[in-house]
């Protein structure tokens, strides 16, 4: 699966050699303008942790162990949560973010990886849109983004069965907190403490 053509949203519908008037980007502004839906969200998270790493060329691959690939090697593991969600709240989310263990895929053999489960990442970066106001939400503001970078290791020598962890919860394990701008430093930190 490797070698997908990143597209443009110019790319017109088509029928039996007829165009369309609607293009890809019409169904990407239909599919994925509620950035505050968890899915979109999500993939959000990934792209924005991936432009820091300076990651972001190239497609998204889907169903592979780990979300993005640092430059000098080290694998992230992207997880994203938010205060505010796309349906009516009557007060913030409580923050928690998944850090089950799987199994891994390869989409490449469509094979799983033999158990045990594990943690595929060497490094986690966790993504919080931090606003909790509905009306001030703006997930393209990454000013509005903490990171919370933490190595793998931990994660496995700390809570090594747990599938779920609070904001509270991974704060005790000090990971390393960043703004947008020092994403891959921390990645690069937690890596060699992983070492």
């Amino acid at each position: 699966m490797s070698g997908i053509k990143r597209l443009t949203g110019s790319e017109p519908f088509h029928s039996d050699g007829a165009h369309t008037k609607a293009t890809l980007l019409d169904f990407w502004r239909w599919a994925d303008s509620d950035l505050r839906s968890n899915a979109t969200r999500g993939r959000l998270a990934e792209f924005v942790v991936a432009m820091d790493l300076n990651a972001a060329e190239g497609v998204r691959r889907e169903w592979v162990s780990f979300d993005l690939t640092h430059p000098n090697g080290v694998s992230v593991e992207v997880k994203s949560a938010a205060y505010v969600q796309g349906w009516k709240q009557r007060r913030p989310s409580v923050i928690s973010f998944g850090i089950a263990p799987t199994r891994a895929w390869d989409p490449d053999t469509a094979e799983f990886a033999p158990p045990p489960p594990r943690r595929q990442a060497k490094v986690y970066v966790f993504a919080l849109l931090g606003e909790k106001d509905a009306s001030k939400l703006d997930p393209l503001d990454l000013s509005q983004w903490q990171f919370f970078v933490l190595s793998t290791s931990i994660l496995n020598a700390r809570t090594p069965k747990q599938k779920q962890i609070t904001l509270g919860a991974l704060r005790k394990l000090e990971p390393i907190e960043v703004s947008f701008g020092g994403i891959s430093a921390a990645v690069v930190n937690e890596a060699k403490r992983a070492a």
